[in-house]
This record gives C-alpha cells, sequence and structure tokens, in this order.
C-alpha cells in the first residue's frame, strides 16, 4: 500500500506539524455509529481487528501482544488473528466466537467511528438488537463459501426494523473462493431479493477479504473486475442526516426535577428532537398543561438556543404539576397520548412470552406496567410469512398489542422513513420479578378503542359505597396448592364476617371457571388471564365497598403482584395456604393428583407446572399446626382489627 493511498500518513504529518490544527480537526469531525452483524463465523471481530490495525489504532504493546497471542490461541497459523483484538471475554477466545458486544473506537483523517462487533450465533441475537438500537449503518457480512443464511436475513430485518438505513453487503472471505467474480454476483442477487421484500432499498455491495485486506483501505488487485468504493472510503463519505431530529417538533422527556432551592425548579433531560428558546409555547404531556419557556439552564450558563442531542435544564413561565416521566414538548405539535396499541417486539429472554402477564414498560423515561396479548402474528424470517403464534420464543420477531395501566406519551417509531422516533417510540419489557430485560419493541399506532372508551363519571363512589356498609373494602387474597385448604378456610372466614355484619363475597376458583372463565384451560398463558380476569373483578367489588374473598391456586407470583398493583395501597392482603406438596396430595379430595400422576390431567400445579409460593405474605397459615376452624379465626380477628369502620 503506498502513501497516497494511505489517508492515515496525512494524519501523522498534521500531528508532526502542528499539534493545535490537529486536535482542532479531530474535535470537529462528524461520527460514524455502525455495527458488523451476520452470522457466525463470517468474519466480524477479524474485519473490525483489521480497521483498527490498518487505521493505526493499536499501540506498539497491543500489536506485541496480539501477535503472541495470535501465536497461542489466534486460528491463523502464524499470521496475525486480527479478531483478538475485538473478542476480549475468554469463551470467544477458546470458540473463536463473538458472544457479547464489543464496542470500539477508531478515527481516519476525516471521520470518527464508534463500531459495535455484535455476536452471530442466534442465541445472542438480543446482543445484536442493543448494538443496533444506537447505529447509523450496519455491515453485514457474508461468507462467500456460504452465501446468505438465516442469521444474515435476521440480521437485515433487525436492522432495517430498528431504523438503520445504510447497509453495506461485505461478502467476505473472497480469497477462500479465489475472488470468484460469479460467486460474489450470485451473493448479491440473492440478498437483493430478500432485501426489497422486507423493505431494504438500497445497499452498497463490496468484495472484501478481512484477513487479507482485499478492499478494506484499498482496492484490491485480486478484484479488478470491482470499481465500487472500498470500504473505509464509504464510511467515510457515507451521508448521516444529523440534522433530521432537529427539524421534527421539539420532545424533551423530563429525566429529573432541578429543585435545589426555593427560588428555582426546572426540568432536566435530553432534547430528543427540535429545538427550543426562550418564550417558545410548550405543552406538559400526558397532562396537557401548557406554558412557555423562560430559560435554558447549563452548567456553563442560559443558552440561547438548545437542539436535539443537548442535555439541558428547562425552566417554565407557568408553576405547573411536572416530574420525571413527563415530556416537554411544542405546544403547536404535541405527541400523542395513549395506553393500548399494537407494537412489534423483538423477544430476547430464554422464557417465552406469557401474555396477559404484567411486565414494566421503560420508553423514554416513562415506566409503566404493560400486558401483552395473544400475538396476532410471528414473522418467518426466511420467507417473511406472517405465522399463527400463541406465544414468541427466545429471538423470536412478531406483532401484538399491548396495555398499559396508564396513558404513556409516544410517537409511531416508524413515522418518519428516514429517522425513526426512537425515544418515543421504541421501547424494552423488564421482566417484574427477575428484572431482566426480556424484550424490545417498537410502537405502531394505539388503538382506536382506546380513544374511544372513557371513563363515566359517577356520582357514587367507593368511599360512598364503603360508608354506608360501615366498613372499609379489602381483597383477601388465599393462595396455595390444590387440596391445601384454601376454599374450606376461605367460606368459614365468610361465614364467620357474615355473623359480624360485614359485607362481603366469595369468589372460588372453581366457581368461576363456571362461568366468568370456562373458555379458559390450563396453560400458563390461560392462567394468567384467568387471574387477570378475577384480580378486575376484585377490583370492581372492592369499589363497590365490599370485602372480597378470593380463593385461587394463582401459582405465580406476577399475577399476585398485578392484582395487588389494581388496588390502594394496604387493600390486598395475601393468604398463603402453607400446606406441603405431600399433605395437599395425601388429600386428593377431588382425585385431581391421581390423574396428574398418572398424566391424565397436564399442566397441574406441583406435578408438571411450577407453583411460586408467597416471600412476604401478609398472612401465612401452616394447616399441618392448625385446623380449617383456627385458621379462619385467625384471618377473621387480623381483618377486622385493620378495617374496623372507625379506621
Amino acid at each position: 500500500m503506498s502513501e497516497v493511498q494511505d489517508p492515515i500518513y496525512k494524519t501523522d504529518a498534521l500531528i508532526a506539524e502542528d499539534i493545535d490544527a490537529y486536535l482542532d480537526t479531530h474535535q470537529h469531525k462528524s461520527l460514524l455509529r455502525f455495527i458488523t452483524c451476520g452470522s457466525v463465523d463470517d468474519g466480524k471481530s477479524t474485519l473490525i481487528g483489521r480497521l483498527l490495525y490498518d487505521s493505526k489504532m493499536i499501540f506498539e504493546d497491543q500489536l506485541a501482544a496480539l501477535e503472541a497471542d495470535s501465536k497461542r490461541v489466534g486460528t491463523q497459523g502464524q499470521a496475525i488473528d486480527f479478531a483478538l483484538l475485538v473478542d476480549g471475554l475468554a469463551a470467544e477466545r477458546e470458540q473463536g466466537i463473538t458472544i457479547d458486544v464489543a464496542y470500539r473506537f477508531f478515527t481516519t483523517e476525516k471521520r470518527k467511528f464508534i463500531v459495535a462487533d455484535t455476536p452471530g450465533h442466534e442465541q445472542y441475537t438480543r446482543n445484536m438488537v442493543t448494538g443496533a438500537s444506537t447505529a447509523d449503518l450496519a455491515v453485514i457480512l457474508i461468507d462467500a463459501r456460504k452465501g446468505v443464511l438465516t442469521q444474515t436475513r435476521r440480521h437485515s430485518y433487525l436492522a432495517n426494523l430498528v431504523g438503520i438505513r445504510h447497509i453495506v453487503l461485505a461478502v467476505n472471505k473472497m480469497d477462500l473462493v479465489n475472488y470468484d467474480r460469479a460467486v460474489f454476483d450470485g451473493i448479491v442477487k440473492d440478498y437483493a431479493a430478500f432485501a426489497e421484500s422486507i423493505g431494504i432499498e438500497h445497499f452498497v455491495p463490496i468484495p472484501i477479504s478481512g484477513f487479507k485486506g482485499d478492499n478494506i483501505t484499498a482496492l484490491s488487485e485480486n478484484t479488478p473486475w470491482y470499481k465500487g468504493p472500498v470500504l473505509i472510503e464509504h464510511l467515510e463519505t457515507v451521508e448521516v442526516d444529523t440534522s433530521a431530529d432537529q427539524a421534527k417538533p421539539l420532545r424533551m422527556p423530563v429525566q429529573w426535577v432541578n429543585r435545589p432551592n426555593l427560588d428555582f425548579r426546572g426540568f432536566a433531560g435530553l432534547i430528543a428532537s427540535g429545538s427550543v428558546k426562550p418564550g417558545d409555547p410548550v405543552r406538559v404531556l400526558p397532562s396537557g398543561r401548557a406554558s412557555s419557556i423562560a430559560r435554558i439552564v447549563t452548567l456553563d450558563g442560559d443558552l440561547d438556543e438548545a437542539v436535539a442531542g443537548q442535555s439541558v435544564t428547562l425552566t417554565l413561565t407557568d408553576e405547573i404539576d411536572c416530574s420525571r416521566g413527563d415530556v416537554i414538548a411544542a405546544a403547536d405539535a404535541p405527541p400523542q397520548v395513549a395506553d393500548q396499541f399494537e407494537a412489534t417486539f423483538v423477544w430476547m429472554s430464554d422464557e417465552a412470552l406469557k401474555p396477559g402477564r404484567a411486565y414494566w414498560l421503560k420508553l423514554a423515561t416513562q415506566t409503566v406496567s404493560a400486558s401483552i396479548q395473544q400475538p396476532k402474528y410471528e414473522i418467518n424470517i426466511n420467507t417473511m410469512e406472517q405465522l399463527a403464534a400463541k406465544t414468541l420464543q427466545l429471538n423470536g420477531i412478531g406483532v401484538a398489542e399491548l396495555t398499559t395501566d396508564k396513558p404513556i406519551v409516544f410517537e409511531p417509531y416508524a413515522d418518519s422513513h428516514t429517522s425513526p422516533n426512537k425515544t418515543l417510540g421504541g421501547f424494552i419489557l423488564i421482566d417484574k420479578i427477575t428484572n431482566a430485560t426480556v424484550a424490545a419493541g417498537m410502537l405502531h399506532f394505539s388503538l382506536r378503542r382506546a380513544q374511544n372508551v372513557h371513563w363515566q363519571a359517577v356520582d357514587i363512589g367507593r368511599d360512598a359505597h364503603a360508608a354506608q356498609k360501615g366498613q372499609r373494602p379489602a381483597v383477601l387474597w388465599f393462595t396455595g396448592l390444590s387440596g391445601s385448604g384454601k376454599s374450606t378456610i376461605a367460606n368459614i372466614v365468610e361465614k364467620k364476617l357474615f355473623a359480624l355484619g360485614r359485607h362481603s363475597f366469595l369468589l372460588d376458583g372453581d366457581n368461576v371457571r363456571h362461568g366468568l372463565n370456562k373458555d379458559l384451560g390450563f396453560t400458563e398463558a390461560d392462567r394468567i388471564e384467568n387471574i387477570r380476569r378475577v384480580g378486575e373483578v376484585s377490583k370492581l367489588m372492592a369499589d363497590a365497598g365490599l370485602i372480597v374473598i378470593t380463593a385461587f391456586i394463582s401459582p405465580f407470583r406476577a399475577e399476585r403482584d398485578m392484582v395487588r398493583s389494581m388496588l390502594p395501597d394496604g387493600e390486598f392482603l395475601e393468604i398463603f395456604i402453607d400446606t406441603p406438596l405431600a399433605d395437599a396430595e395425601a388429600r386428593d379430595v377431588k382425585g385431581l393428583y391421581r390423574k396428574a400422576r398418572a398424566g391424565e390431567l397436564k399442566n397441574f400445579t406441583g406435578i408438571d407446572s411450577p407453583y411460586e409460593a408467597p416471600t412476604d405474605p401478609e398472612i401465612s397459615i401452616d394447616t399441618t399446626r392448625m385446623t380449617a376452624e383456627e385458621a379462619a379465626d385467625i384471618i377473621v380477628e387480623r381483618v377486622v382489627g385493620i378495617w374496623s369502620p372507625d379506621l
């Protein structure tokens, strides 16, 4: 490679001649974030290592260590194994694969780069989504010997789904097919057909060898038939529209309320889109309250204007309610507010989606409880068919409806073709029990029925109903294994409350399944829906001022917590009927355990379906130590003591 061909030499010369000029030039370079993705062992890490090496971003001690590691654990014999620059985990080096997302920085004369090396294994697709979420460009690598594979399609689909509009098709390992143009052209043709089917309008194909360096920084003599740009040239010159977000209306999710003293109250956050000046009219959502900007405050002093990408503190001319999770927006072009949506989900958990289960949904600075319905369909990544699905497994991509427990501020993710609304359109789902991120999603639109259904104001509320009955409402939630004695104890509790003049109603698991929930089976999804419906009914009965008694196995903590969240603090009492499985099975009044053991009854709790015992119930009853009557007395004494009408 000659000095004329290598732009790095120009940078070296500038550093030697005028370091201040170099630093000024470096500060004002544009930044490109890109990812490398594709199927396993397509050469992603090797390519990034080659880019770092050719960009002279490796110190001498790093190079010496690389050469030593290449001889010891590398896959290239005595030659440098560039993948070792990126694959830092011991497991990655041992297997020769990428597991985690590795971020690397490098620079050339024209531009700065942050590259994310994402894993190719299907098992780690979730990590690829993480890397793609902030990228401007995707380099899709294909092994020239293997062609377009399933993971190539999956990563391309996901890159397009999250809004990456610049795609490079890097056909790698051309040296292993003797730089055969026919092989390259065939792969480009196959990929073009797939790209068109998923909406990728344009991509740049480049024949490369990450190991040999062909067409990375200079045109290779081994591919005289290729006349397009080399990879680094394309990365340096591709136009990324950084002004698109600034052209949109103002959107600033409030991250925290800055109130250092009584004389200052500001709202801090990152401006997601648009620009703002003092005096601009704004609207705070979801409340819809209007005001105008008084000041734009930063650590370095007030600004005359702030634009997308800046973190600032805004003060308003009016004292209106605004807190974390709210969005300050342009008054004449506010975003939407809704609580029911259609969305695309990329499932990222080893545990499948459980329709109806409540998850935490995090969108911008908003965190709400959300439940997902059974998917409308799942995408077959090979054929793009829409397949019927009851759930989503790890790496599944599907479309489903979701409902949040309160309205959120949002914009459709793909509202703009060239610049997706990532901040107010993209979200993640978090498991409430494990706090693990289980899915990434993109909102399509709010459901029309959400706009047509409104709360009807009533003159007699829950307080009036409770006062009329001389009591405070409560939900006594009995949970435990089948045969533990839930229904027996609950029935005695209701008789005792009735004798005391309390107004109550017993919802028994079996009785409810004869009517309200007769359409539900005993799969995990049906069990979740069973408890959701009972929870909603219990809430309505509590609103009527009743003491509601429920007796359900309710095997999952998440659903019991969901019902608890429906009610005011302190009104949900979880009563754990703690009976060992052996004792419950020995009773087997209904013969259900016998059928389950014989394989005649599937999804039976305690046998082939799990039961998650409460971790901190309000009341715990050990039925091996007391009779049902004694247990009922303990519960009634506790309930009457807490819910006496004079409290």
